[in-house]
Formats: structure tokens, sequence, C-alpha cells
């Protein structure tokens, strides 16, 4: 990613901080959940490495081209996961999986490593328009959905851990956020 290196560096530990967590959830979980975990993880690791700033690793081409081809086979899995499941996280991942595969070409196809180069920008920035949409909506409403209605109950049954997922997609759509117009 171009721009400032601290906000990309920021970017690094938490999106590796949000792939690490949901990785190590996997191992609690099966079936659609382990995969939803997984794609998680996924995402978190993938935006992490995106988010490197140029100065501090230049990765080859055929590594953004890589990046491609695994986020665009994670949309099409979470395509074929939604349309088995009628709803749930599925379009969001989709989306997000989109997207990282869009970011991905875009780097790969930079005259410099890091830095995007479009064939048509107007095309590119009508998608990155659209992207920058549906994320502005979709952090609002998570988060309005993480602030708790009334006073603060005790806390999780038993002394749970509490779930995070939902604020790691927080994470993650706010780092689509600020890495969209910087890539």
């Amino acid at each position: 990613m171009h721009g400032p290196a601290v906000p990309g560096w920021l970017l690094v530990v938490l999106c590796g901080a949000t792939g690490a967590y949901c990785l190590a959830r996997t191992r609690g979980c099966a079936g659609g959940a382990r995969r939803i975990l997984t794609g998680e993880a996924l995402m978190g690791f993938g935006m992490a490495a995106m988010a490197l700033p140029v100065a501090a690793a230049a990765p080859p081409r055929r590594l953004w081209a890589a990046g491609a081809v695994v986020f665009g086979g994670s949309a099409l899995l979470a395509l074929a996961d939604t349309a088995r499941r009628r709803g749930g996280h599925g379009p969001h991942h989709v989306v997000g999986s989109l997207a990282m595969a869009f970011m991905a070409v875009s780097m790969a196809r930079a005259p410099e490593a890091g830095h995007p180069a479009h064939a048509d920008p107007a095309a590119v920035s009508l998608l990155t328009g659209a992207l920058l949409a549906y994320y502005a909506v979709y952090v609002l409403r998570s988060g309005a959905r993480l602030v708790p209605a009334g006073a603060p109950g005790p806390g999780p049954p038993g002394g749970a851990v509490p779930d995070l997922i939902p604020v790691c997609r927080l994470v993650m759509a706010l780092g689509m956020l600020a890495m969209l117009p910087a890539g």
C-alpha cells in the first residue's frame, strides 16, 4: 500500500491479529463455522499483506497475481456457500473476496510494485466508489449492532470468552475503507 507508513503498519498489525484470532477460533468448531472462520482468517492475513508499506516490502508481481487467484477462488466458494445457505454473512464474504481480488490485480498490474495502475480510470473509480459505499454502510451498520442497547449486563454466562467475530469483521471492513482509496 502506498501512503504514510504508520497507518500501513497499524493496518498490518490489526488485520494480522484479526486473521490470527479467526484462525485460532477454527480449532473449536467444525463444518460451516470452520469454513467461515477460515475465510475470515484468509481475509485478515491477505489484508495484512496488502497493507504492508511499499518502502518496507515490495513483493513480486507474481505474488499479487497469486493473491488475485486465491481471492477469486474464495469469492467463488463464498458464492456457492451463499447459494446453499441463503443469506448470513455469505454475500459479505463474496464482496470482500472480490474486493481483495480487485486490489491484488491492481497491485500486480502496477508499473512499480505496490503502486496500482488501472487500464480504465473511470471504471476503476466507479468500482472503487461502489466498494467504498458498501464498506461505509457495512461499518456503520455493524458498529451500531455492537453498541449495547441498554445498561451493560454481567457479561457472557459462566465467564465465557465473548465472540469477537463481529468485531473482526468490523476491523477488516474499516481496513478496506482505508486501503481502497490508497490502493
